[in-house]
């Protein structure tokens, strides 16, 4: 399983919280790339409820991660 910026963000409208099931319905369809589902797939399936992307893919960049400074523009 491998996660990338542009992968994670067609899961950014996703219903959260959400199980698995749901999110891999949700990526289906919304038409996002087979690699989300994939991805989707291999998560453990315990039942859990993910609150948000970060729950997925913990090293999910936020935007305290980037050096773009809001109040110069």
């Amino acid at each position: 399983m491998y996660w990338t910026l542009e992968l994670a963000s067609k899961l950014e409208d996703a219903p959260w919280p959400a199980n698995k099931d749901e999110l891999i319905d949700f990526a289906i369809r919304s038409g996002a790339p087979m690699e989300v589902v994939e991805n989707l797939q291999e998560l453990e399936d315990d039942g859990e409820m993910f609150d948000s992307i970060e729950d997925i893919w913990p090293d999910y960049p936020d935007k305290d991660d980037f050096f773009f400074n809001e109040e110069e523009y």
